[in-house]
């Protein structure tokens, strides 16, 4: 009895086991579940991993969250949906092929995902804002070059790593393009003339990012600087891309420098002036622009100097100790001001444009003589 009772439950059994073997969609369900967990969780995980890294960050911690979140946020929200299909992928039953297959993808995905992260971080934190933070002694001028520099080799470290991860020898592609390079030299002439442009730039500092620059090119603020070209904002709002080998070879002429701002302008006074009252209005004047806080004391000429058709010229030269435009024009304003007020005391007026027309009349013949 008891030995059918077996025979009877052990093809029960095997029947089981066939069917949970046959299952796949458990596994399959499983996995989908494990997938959508860490789907759900990943802003959790992210907000937790980023605040593990700022208690790190005990020094500036406000600024540096900030640098955090916007670099290194995106790829570890990404990195916990990767997690989360391959534990789903390694629960279902795959071949060793397959498992291997998920293994290296996992490992690429981290890999692109950390140098994500790394790029991010590169951008983000060599910044001018960070610079200005901490006081750094960098020109402001080599911050987007070396970002740029710094991203480039991230890349490119990150490309190697992922070829040689998929089995592919990367000394062999060095050697390719070594040999094709003279061949990419000839063809990329102007791009590598432009690449030692910028870092004659760069090296001379003939201007930095926020200068006002005029070349016979071009004129405007300075943007950016890139490997090729230097972005110049004009003054109509434009923004004018020009070659940096162009820009090495030419004249340029930084504003922004100036330690001082030139004006040179003739005042015309009417040929009426007598001389005494003249020579009292230069000698006024002159002494307007030695005491004026704004005029810079070094350089002042105050002269008459022409005696023209119309007028007669007093030649004024000197500098504003201002640079900035809007300032510049305030002082010269308040001097034209002042000397008016000392024509007005002085009873002396300005020359007008004129010329005197005198006209000969000839005598005709006597109207009251008979022919």
């Amino acid at each position: 009895m008891d030995g059918a009772k077996v025979g009877l439950i052990l093809p029960e059994m095997q029947k089981i086991v066939m069917f949970l073997e046959n299952a796949w969609w458990m596994n399959a369900a499983f996995a989908v579940l494990v997938f959508l967990f860490f789907l759900l969780l990943c802003r959790v995980l992210t907000s937790y991993v980023l605040k593990i890294i700022l208690r790190l960050a005990r020094d500036s911690q406000a600024f540096l969250g900030e640098v955090f979140l916007r670099a290194l946020g995106p790829p570890l929200r990404v990195l916990f949906i990767v997690l989360g299909v391959y534990f789903a992928l390694i629960i279902l039953p795959l071949s060793q092929q397959q498992n291997i297959l998920v293994l290296r993808s996992l490992r690429v995905a981290l890999i692109l995902l950390f140098t994500w992260g790394i790029y991010n971080l590169a951008g983000t934190y060599l910044s001018e804002t960070t610079v200005e933070r901490f006081n750094l002694p960098i020109d402001r001028i080599l911050v987007p070059f070396f970002s740029k520099i710094v991203k480039a080799i991230i890349l490119a470290i990150s490309l190697s790593i992922v070829i040689q991860e998929w089995g592919y020898e990367i000394s062999g592609l060095i050697a390719g393009l070594g040999l094709g390079g003279l061949a990419v030299a000839l063809a990329a002439q102007d791009a590598i003339a432009n690449i030692f442009g910028g870092v004659v730039i760069i090296t001379d500092k003939p201007f930095t990012i926020g200068d006002w620059i005029s070349t016979p090119s071009v004129e405007g603020i300075v943007e950016d600087i890139t490997f090729r070209s230097t972005k110049v904002r004009g003054f109509a709002q434009s923004l004018i891309s020009v070659p940096n080998k162009m820009l090495a070879d030419e004249p340029i002429t930084n504003w922004t420098r100036m330690g001082k701002r030139r004006v040179d302008f003739y005042l015309g006074l009417s040929y009426s002036t007598p001389p005494a009252k003249l020579k009292k209005c230069v000698q006024l004047m002159r002494e307007l622009l030695e005491t004026h806080p704004g005029v810079h004391a070094e350089t002042i000429y105050v002269f008459f100097e022409i005696i023209n058709e119309s007028s007669l010229d007093i030649f004024f030269y000197f500098f504003t100790v201002a640079t900035n435009k809007e300032e510049h024009l305030r002082v010269r304003e308040d001097i034209n001001y002042k000397l008016l007020e000392i024509l007005e005391n002085e009873g002396v007026s300005l020359a007008l444009p004129s010329r005197s027309l005198y006209m000969e009349r000839t005598p005709g013949p006597n109207p009251g003589k008979q022919a």
